[in-house]
């Protein structure tokens, strides 16, 4: 198989290297020279071509593919940058192909769980209506239409992954829950070789080509929980609680993360299950292994 995996960044990198590993051609697209000296370090067998998604005749350089991964960060910008990435720029990138004379059966294209908006802890799955509260969510609800409606259009096949919270190495954000204070409310997260995995597990399955699949492990756990149970795991003191009111009245916090604080679900991951994916990390105890260890380690 062919894959061109646009934005080969966090999740880009460790995708690229378990298609390779499988024996696809896989070439990974980054507008930097240092992102292209990333993806030439993953596996010699994988291309790297420098486009950028906001500019639309750079996309010349991408090659013919049989699918197409649409990974591009906004780099941590505000919403007017969100919506050039993940709007524009995966429109682009449909519009590309859609001039060739051979386009790719299908787009995977990975969104968030935070397009869910709150649910007061309640499950959400890929049938719960979506609710996005703030801009940068409201902008991924947009691009998940331009991945399915727009690709149809384009007569390609478009699959949104909506990722719980990513996480693994140069992630673990081990100091934000050791430090505290924290409140409230679950965490949905997923590993970044999940993260990878789940999306090659989609394209060698072929399986939910037009549909939405969320990507979360098997436990969504309380953050109180999980603070408690990685201090103790790292051998320190648990971290202070805070209430969500608490947290709020400090007033140091912009609009769109009161919403995130006041925000709290559980996301299904049952489809993905059915379809017939293995998680390297089900749960956050055997992800954070690594991250444990080495804190330990530092601390000896």
């Amino acid at each position: 198989m062919r894959v061109v995996v646009v934005g080969c960044g966090y999740v880009g990198l460790a995708l690229a290297s378990q298609l390779a590993d499988s024996g696809h051609r896989v070439t990974g697209v980054r507008r930097s020279a240092a992102g292209l000296t990333a993806i030439e370090a993953v596996d010699e067998t994988v291309d790297a071509v420098r486009a950028d998604v906001t500019d639309a005749d750079s996309l010349g350089r991408l090659p013919d593919a049989d699918a197409v991964v649409f990974a591009a960060s906004s780099g941590g910008g505000g919403a007017a940058a969100a919506r050039a990435v993940y709007v524009t720029g995966l429109g682009n990138v449909v519009d590309e192909y859609r001039s060739r004379g051979s386009s790719p059966d299908r787009i995977v294209y990975a969104s968030s769980t935070g397009v869910y908006g709150d649910h007061d802890g309640g499950w959400v799955d890929e049938n719960t209506p979506i609710e996005p509260t703030t801009e940068k969510t409201q902008v991924l609800a947009e691009a998940e239409r331009v991945a399915r409606e727009q690709s149809a259009d384009a007569g390609i096949d478009g699959t949104v992954v909506r990722f719980a919270g990513l996480y693994g190495p140069n992630r673990y954000r081990l100091r934000r829950y050791l430090d505290g204070p924290v409140t409230p409310g679950y965490l949905n997260m997923v590993h970044r070789v999940d993260a990878a995995g789940v999306i090659r597990h989609l394209l060698e399955a072929d399986a939910a080509h037009g549909g939405v699949v969320v990507a979360a492990d098997d436990e969504p756990v309380d953050k109180h929980a999980f603070a408690d149970w990685l201090a103790d795991a790292c051998g320190v003191e648990r971290p202070a609680k805070q209430s969500v009111a608490e947290r709020i009245a400090t007033g140091d916090l912009s609009s769109a993360a009161k919403r995130r604080v006041r925000g709290s679900k559980r996301c299904s991951n049952a489809r993905l299950r059915g379809l017939g994916y293995e998680f390297v990390h089900p749960t956050f105890r055997s992800g954070y292994r690594d991250a444990v260890r080495a804190f330990r380690a530092e601390r000896a």
